[in-house]
């Protein structure tokens, strides 16, 4: 018999919401925003060339791999100094970025899923991105969120995981992290003791090297089917 669930940890980007079109949203409404108010800017680093300087400054600072906001914050500053243009900048147009960072559009199971799972577990969110609960507008459905800007460290690390059951107060055992990504949410769960679900929305092939997930689901309304019954709330096979 394994463990009871009495919490769910829940990843974010691609698993309530897909990142892809985010990230393109967030490229073309910063270069509006250079070809408006840094033109130097946006003829020196058009949307190409600021995703491979954003990818130099990614490499050259790996020690804030975990803190993704800053990256982009300092690819912006970058930008700007080697057009020429003034860094100051750089606030309004970190303020585009974070705009449209938070501007997602859910899966259409995502919020049915989540309101009927938050009434029945308390429920974390676990994140190794930077989109802002309360901005988006659903912070009430959780207990809190953790970012890897604010652990210190990304997913897959086990101490991230663990300060998530801190905060909850459950023991990692029974805690069911929920995530699209097998090695990041899967893999990192388990190593850190929690159970595991894998919400598979089509974009991972699963590696032959990991272990399968303790569930695996398509739709987070799958997910809150299984929670409602009581049986596996104390024990899955």
């Amino acid at each position: 018999m394994n463990p009871p669930i009495r919490a769910i940890t829940l990843d974010l980007d691609d698993t309530l919401w897909p990142f892809p079109p985010i990230g393109e949203r967030i490229e073309r409404a910063l270069h509006s925003w250079f070809v408006a108010h840094s033109p130097r800017t946006a003829e020196r680093f058009p949307i190409e060339e600021m995703h491979a300087l954003r990818m130099r400054v990614f490499a050259e600072f790996p020690q804030h791999a975990h803190d993704l906001g800053l990256l982009r914050r300092l690819t912006i500053e970058r930008a700007l100094n080697e057009s020429g243009d003034d860094p100051a900048l750089a606030s309004a147009a970190y303020g585009i970025f974070f705009h449209e960072r938070n501007r997602v559009d859910f899966y259409p199971d995502a919020l049915p899923g989540l309101h009927r799972i938050a009434a029945k577990l308390p429920v974390a969110a676990l994140t190794n991105g930077n989109a802002d609960l309360a901005v988006i507008g659903i912070a009430d459905l959780f207990q809190f969120q953790l970012g890897a800007r604010e652990y210190g460290a990304p997913k897959p690390d086990a101490g991230l995981f663990h300060e998530a059951c801190r905060r909850l107060n459950v023991a990692p055992e029974n805690v069911l992290h929920v995530g699209d990504h097998p090695s990041m949410d899967v893999a990192g769960a388990k190593n850190a003791g929690l159970r595991s679900c894998w919400i598979d929305r089509g974009d991972h092939a699963w590696p032959n090297e990991l272990a399968q997930a303790d569930l695996r689901v398509t739709t987070l309304t799958e997910l809150a089917d299984w929670i409602d019954t009581a049986a596996p709330l104390e024990a899955t096979p």
